[in-house]
């Protein structure tokens, strides 16, 4: 399997796209330069993704998305239909990882320079004025401008990697990155003002029946939308549930409560707007596939479907236990009682008490005061360190559940927001295994930052101890599997749509855990058989020595 580009720039192709031996050619741009790939019709869906994105020299986290000569996105899989030369596909790397690493300087392997020690204190600064003042000042950009492009140059020369004055090449691909983002934090009133300019003039546009189906579904592929559209998408979700109807929301108010929503949603690896999407996205489909609309009252619906929305607003990449062990505003502020998800719930209802963002203006104050306790009670929910808790209050009531005891549905409603909120391998492994390098990314930037403040380091968080799929085996046994499975004791119709599919995630991650093992331990033999043959060699080399020396 290969791609290439030689044949192409030479002048010849092959006349037919599928040859006999089974291999399928593809003809394809990068950046307007033609390439063409080749691989067996039967090859796996990740090796050929594999491929595209070696073609498009991406990185690990970037997002790949191919286009056909009618504009059209396709997906990347050994179902590509083969093609000619002069219909070519279209590739393009269209959502860079923002922490694309950089430079190792968090204190972990640097061995000296101006450069590392000066953006080492760059950062430093840059975070104190994070937790105190809340942004950035343009000044810090600038200089981090400047530095990047320094690093950049001196990076660009290759043959002076071997000093080693900057980063560690021991480390290979497993290094760390810099715990600031190239995008700020928060986004820039540009940025949001042209999302937002776009999502008006979409918003009147008819979504497909198509789409609007495939919405309902555990394998939607959310990279395929930009923020627009899903901002799109999610008011199709509040339309279709008859939310707009039933509870009185005005298209202007929806419309600028998502924009809010948006723009409240930070520029981090995983907890930001396309994370808030794919778990309203999860139980928009779990409450069509449990047929909920027939069996719990509209304003339950409408409380899970805005918890998932607002359940990370303002997430600033590091958990709970970082707050509480860093002693941070939001720790004291709510005394190391899930800070986060007490924050996530303040800052949805600072949305909502704004006139012309808030969807329950039209509402009663009774049912207001239910909708507010309701979204409370999810949006804390999702607070992992009760999980157990919330489990265990489940599995307690499930033999005799009972829809019309309201404590039992409020057990339930927090139990499909958790499932909501974490379930990401009940997806496509296309679609889910790019979130969980997204996740990755997250975590090693706190454990790197828990390192640099002398703080007790999440130890499933640690870049130097977790692997990518030891990270989710453990986790896919002892949590995903266990919650799903209980729901799915409730609802049978889920087993094929989110158990099934998580249980091809834990083998797909223990294969490859596996694979980590055998590659270590090879690695191994071949150090120590590479040991004993120098010792061998050094211990000829004294005998040849010593034969030498004439006798005394």
């Amino acid at each position: 399997m290969r791609w290439d580009s030689e044949e192409r720039r030479s002048g010849g192709h092959r006349e037919h796209s599928i040859d006999d031996m089974g291999t399928k050619i593809i003809y394809f741009t990068v950046n307007g330069r033609p390439e063409q790939a080749e691989f067996p019709v039967d090859c796996p869906a990740q090796s050929l993704k594999d491929l595209f994105r070696s073609a498009a020299e991406a990185g690990p986290h970037d997002i790949l998305k191919l286009y056909n000569p009618k504009g059209n996105i396709i997906n990347i899989s050994p179902a590509l239909e083969p093609n000619a030369p002069n219909s070519c596909y279209k590739l393009e790397v269209v959502a860079a990882d923002c922490n694309s690493e950089p430079l190792g300087i968090l204190g972990l392997k640097v061995k000296r320079g101006i450069l590392g020690d000066f953006e080492r204190k760059l950062q430093s600064l840059e975070k104190k004025i994070l937790i105190e003042a809340g942004e950035t000042p343009a000044i810090v950009y600038e200089m981090k401008k400047q530095v990047d492009s320094f690093r950049e140059k001196l990076e660009s020369v290759e043959h002076l990697s071997w000093l080693g004055l900057f980063k560690d090449l021991s480390e290979g691909a497993h290094k760390p990155s810099p715990f600031y983002h190239k995008r700020a934090l928060h986004k820039t009133r540009e940025e949001c003002e042209h999302v937002r300019e776009t999502f008006l003039e979409m918003s009147s546009l008819q979504v497909s029946e198509e789409v609007r189906q495939y919405l309902k579904t555990p394998t939607f592929d959310n990279w395929q939308w930009e923020d627009a559209e899903i901002m799109v998408l999610l008011q199709v979700m509040y339309t279709d549930l008859d939310f707009t109807a039933s509870f009185n929301i005005e298209a202007e108010v929806l419309q600028h409560f998502l924009f809010e929503v948006y723009r409240h949603y930070n520029n981090i690896p995983f907890h930001n707007f396309k994370h808030c999407f794919c778990v309203t996205q999860m139980m928009y489909g779990l409450i069509w596939l449990t047929d909920l609309r027939n069996k719990m009252e509209s304003v339950d619906l409408l409380i899970m479907l805005t918890s998932a929305v607002c359940h990370d607003l303002d997430h600033a990449g590091y958990n709970n236990a970082y707050q509480i062990n860093a002693r941070t505003e939001l720790a004291l502020r709510y005394n190391d009682i899930s800070p986060l998800e007490n924050h996530h719930c303040a800052v949805a209802f600072e949305i909502l008490e704004k006139t012309e963002s808030n969807i329950f203006r039209n509402l009663a104050v009774d049912q207001y005061k239910r909708i507010r306790e309701g979204i409370i009670k999810c949006i804390l929910a999702t607070d992992m360190t009760r999980h157990n808790e919330i489990l265990n209050k489940f599995k307690s009531i499930l033999p005799a559940f009972d829809f019309n005891n309201k404590e039992h549905r409020d057990v339930l409603m927090m139990i499909l927001i958790k499932v909501s909120d974490i379930s990401n391998e009940a997806r496509p492994m296309e679609v889910a295994e790019p979130w969980l390098d997204c996740l990755l990314q997250e975590f090693y930037n706190q454990s790197d930052v828990e390192k640099l403040e002398g703080l007790p380091v999440t130890p499933f968080m640690d870049r130097d101890k977790v692997t990518k799929p030891s990270s989710q085996t453990g986790f896919i046994r002892f949590v995903l599997l266990p919650l799903f499975i209980e729901l799915a004791n409730l609802f049978p119709c889920l087993e094929q749509h989110i158990i099934h599919p998580v249980r091809k995630a834990l083998d797909y991650y223990t294969e490859m855990e596996k694979a980590l093992e055998r590659e270590s331990q090879n690695w191994a033999q071949s150090e120590n058989a590479a040991k004993a043959k120098e010792t061998a060699a050094d211990g000829h080399a004294d005998d040849a020595a010593s034969a030498s020396k004439p006798d005394q």
